[in-house]
C-alpha cells in the first residue's frame, strides 16, 4: 500500500491564474473525525479526482479565495480560531498545451470553537425513524458527571455517569432545530460547568411527497403523446432498495410499475397523479392530482 502524504499547512500563496479547465470537478472530504474542533486538534482533508483515465494529478488547496502553500493530496491543519472558513481543493496536471485545472471542490466548512463543550453530531443527515447519537465533548476531555442536551434552550435530556450517553430515537422532523449540551465535572474539589454553542440538526424525509411535471411542448415526443414525470426525494442510506413509479390518470394506472421516473401516454384531459413506493422499506407516497386540458 502506498502511503499517505500529508501537508502541514503553514503559508499562503496568490491564487494562480487558471488557462485550461477539464470538465472534471475535485472532491474535497474530510478525512478525521469532526468538522468542528477545539485550537491545537489536528483536521484532515483529502482531494480526489474522480479521472476514469488515472492521470497523474498534483492537488491546489483553497481557503475561501486564497490558495494555500500545500499541493499534495491530503491537507493537514493545527487548528487555530485562523482557520475557521471553507475548504477547497483542485487538481492540475502537465500536458502538451500546459497545464490543465479541474474545477475546483465544493467547499468543506470549518469550524474552530474557542469555548469548552462542543455538541457533535454525525455528518450524515439524519433521517425520519432513525437513533441520532450525539456527543459532548469537553476540550481537555475531564470526565463528566453529568450532560444536559437542550433544544432552542429548552432542556430535553439529561444523563449522569462517567460516559453518559445522548440518544434521540425515532426521529421526526420536529425534532430539526438549534441543540446544545451543557457538561459538569469536579476538580480539585471544585465544580466546573460549560455549555457549546448551538448546533443545527436537519431531519430528512426517506420519502418525500412526489410532484407530477406533465411535459406537452417537446420534439422528442411523439404526436398525440405527452411525458408524465415524477420528481421525488429519495434519502435511503446506501444500499438503497429499489423504487417504483406508478402513473395514474383519475383512478386508472398508466401501465406498469417502473423504475424509471417518467412515462409517455397518450395526450387525454384529465386528472394525472404519480406514485413512489419502496417495497422494502414498506414506503409509498403519491403526488397531488394535476389537472390537463387539451
Amino acid at each position: 500500500m502506498i502511503p499517505a502524504i500529508f501537508c502541514l499547512v503553514l503559508s499562503t500563496l496568490p491564487q494562480l491564474v487558471v488557462p485550461a479547465v477539464t470538465s472534471y470537478g475535485a472532491l474535497a472530504e474530510l478525512v478525521s473525525e469532526h468538522s468542528r474542533v477545539f485550537p491545537g486538534e489536528h483536521v484532515q482533508l483529502k482531494c480526489r479526482i474522480p479521472d476514469g483515465n488515472k492521470s497523474t494529478w498534483n492537488y491546489l488547496w483553497f481557503k475561501g479565495s486564497k490558495q494555500l502553500g500545500c499541493r499534495t493530496q491530503m491537507l493537514t491543519l493545527r487548528a487555530s480560531l485562523n482557520d475557521n472558513g471553507a475548504f477547497q481543493c483542485r487538481g492540475v496536471r502537465d500536458s502538451a498545451v500546459g497545464n490543465i485545472y479541474t474545477l475546483k471542490s465544493t467547499p468543506v466548512e470549518i469550524n474552530v470553537d474557542g469555548g469548552w463543550a462542543i455538541l457533535h453530531i454525525p455528518q450524515l443527515p439524519a433521517l425520519v425513524g432513525e437513533t441520532l447519537n450525539v456527543t459532548c465533548r469537553l476540550r481537555g476531555r475531564p470526565r463528566p458527571h453529568e450532560v444536559i442536551l437542550y433544544k432552542g434552550g429548552v432542556e430535553v435530556m439529561r444523563r449522569s455517569g462517567v460516559k453518559p450517553k445522548l440518544r434521540l430515537p425515532l426521529l421526526s422532523t420536529e425534532d430539526q432545530g438549534p441543540y446544545s449540551c451543557r457538561a459538569s465535572w469536579d476538580d480539585s474539589r471544585q465544580t466546573h460547568s460549560v455549555i457549546s454553542v448551538d448546533v443545527q440538526v436537519n431531519v430528512s424525509e426517506v420519502l418525500t411527497q412526489p410532484v407530477l411535471e406533465v411535459v406537452t411542448e417537446d420534439e422528442s415526443l411523439p404526436p398525440g403523446r405527452m411525458q408524465l414525470t415524477c420528481r421525488v426525494q429519495y434519502n435511503a442510506r446506501a444500499p438503497a432498495p429499489p423504487i417504483h413509479y406508478y402513473f395514474y390518470k383519475e383512478d386508472t394506472w398508466l401501465g406498469l410499475a417502473s423504475s424509471d421516473n417518467f412515462s409517455v401516454v397518450k395526450r387525454k384531459p384529465g386528472l394525472y397523479r404519480c406514485k413512489v413506493n419502496v417495497p422494502q422499506l414498506g414506503l409509498s407516497r403519491r403526488s397531488e392530482a394535476e389537472a390537463f386540458q387539451v
